[in-house]
């Protein structure tokens, strides 16, 4: 900052000069080529520009791309790079404006507004002026409650910013360059962290289950009773009601085992399905990937709960922790990949789980391999919750710094 502070005291003693956003250079609006048009798009080499490209400072490619005619007899207009993007029609804005540097030649979707900024405006001192400013763009500029959020442009090109001299301009783009390849930094090693974590905890159970000495693999079928769940659909599911497991939250949101659903479905639709009990083991039969089929969650609720008809519950007398370890671990997935059908949704048979064999030691082994791997799952969860916290404090910081940044006395 004093460098900076020295930089002010030199240039702009009596305050900082604050520009109408319009007066930054030269603005551009946007437009889609029309789609009944193929030689508009088929085989487009130019990077065209949409608000679901917008969800970085700095874009890397776009989604889309159109050709060379369509720049020139549609409304999409090429735009030199490096430039600046801001969306101005989107449901987004309710809460968020996504600016973002855009540093090559490109055709932007008419719901953003793009920005080629004059000499004495630095285009990475423009992007982090607007969203120091977002809120506060957004309260004043943008109209609300129709289907739509969009900017009010004439009031978002009077907004005015403070535009201070071209070198303190430089030396502000050079400090938050840092300052934000410092949070990156932190954020790869809490990542990296996390996964080794988790490493360690596959490595960690597959070796207490899996290898276990003398003792007998046994056939799914032989441990217990596989029994399909019955249908409810998203439109039986309500915000309270008869506790319910949708097959794909078993590998999406729930981990091992759980005492709570994430879902209800209504009361009313009770007679029609089935229900896993404490103790339960509930293994998906249908996901998006090999990986993801066959995996199991241990209820440990106290009241029995409705499952999916694309899942299986297994009725047993072992402990369901451990029963839903092992299948989780590396050799129960190269057994049940044998068994999964490979069409676009991957299905697994009750017959297929059925003869997967798994190590079944005493009962009081598998509360203990269970106990063990309750403390390590907890290690690893005590960091999962914990990384969100510490990624957003890092986030909260830097904004804090920036918007400090860009708080300039106006010059009168």
């Amino acid at each position: 900052m004093s460098r900076i502070d020295d930089l002010i005291r030199d240039l702009c003693s009596d305050g900082v000069e604050y520009r109408t956003i319009g007066s930054l250079g030269q603005w551009r609006g946007g437009g889609t080529p029309s789609k009944s048009r193929p030689e508009f798009w088929e085989n487009g080499t130019i990077p065209w520009v949409s608000p679901k490209d917008m969800r970085s400072y700095e874009l890397a490619s776009t989604q889309d791309k159109i050709t060379l005619q369509a720049t020139r007899e549609s409304s999409a207009n090429l735009v030199p790079g490096p430039s600046l993007a801001v969306v101005s029609r989107s449901s987004i804005l309710q809460h968020t404006l996504p600016v973002s540097i855009v540093p090559f030649e490109a055709s932007f979707n008419q719901d953003t507004k793009t920005l080629t900024p004059h000499k004495n405006v630095n285009l990475h001192y423009a992007a982090h002026v607007l969203r120091a400013h977002a809120n506060s763009i957004l309260a004043t500029t943008s109209k609300r409650g129709g289907s739509v959020n969009s900017l009010i442009l004439p009031k978002f090109l009077e907004y005015k910013v403070p535009i201070p001299p071209l070198p303190i301009q430089e030396e502000i783009v050079r400090t938050l360059s840092n300052f934000a390849h410092l949070a990156t930094r932190l954020e790869m090693e809490l990542k990296a962290e996390l996964e080794a974590r988790q490493n360690q905890f596959t490595y960690y159970r597959d070796h207490l289950v899996t290898g276990l000495q003398q003792v007998q693999l046994v056939p799914i079928k032989d441990i217990g009773e596989l029994q399909r769940g019955r249908r409810f659909t998203r439109n039986d599911m309500v915000d309270e009601g008869i506790p319910a497991i949708h097959y794909g939250e078993i590998y999406t949101t729930y981990g091992y085992r759980t005492e709570s659903t994430t879902s209800f479905v209504k009361d009313e639709i009770g007679p029609q399905l089935r229900f896993a009990q404490p103790g339960d083991v509930i293994i998906a039969a249908v996901g998006e990937t090999v990986a993801d089929v066959g995996t199991g969650v241990a209820w440990l609720g106290t009241t029995p709960v409705a499952y999916h008809d694309d899942s299986f519950a297994l009725h047993h007398n072992q402990d369901p922790r451990y029963i839903s370890h092992a299948l989780r671990t590396s050799e129960y997935r190269r057994q049940k990949d044998r068994f999964v059908s490979r069409a676009k949704v991957k299905r697994l048979s009750a017959r297929g789980i059925e003869q997967i064999r798994i190590p079944l030691p005493a009962l009081d082994e598998q509360r203990r391999i269970a106990d063990i791997l309750d403390e390590f799952d907890a290690l690893v969860n005590d960091l999962t919750s914990g990384l969100p916290a510490e990624i957003k404090a890092r986030r909260t910081q830097y904004e804090y710094y920036r918007d400090r940044l860009f708080t300039f006395p106006e010059k009168k």
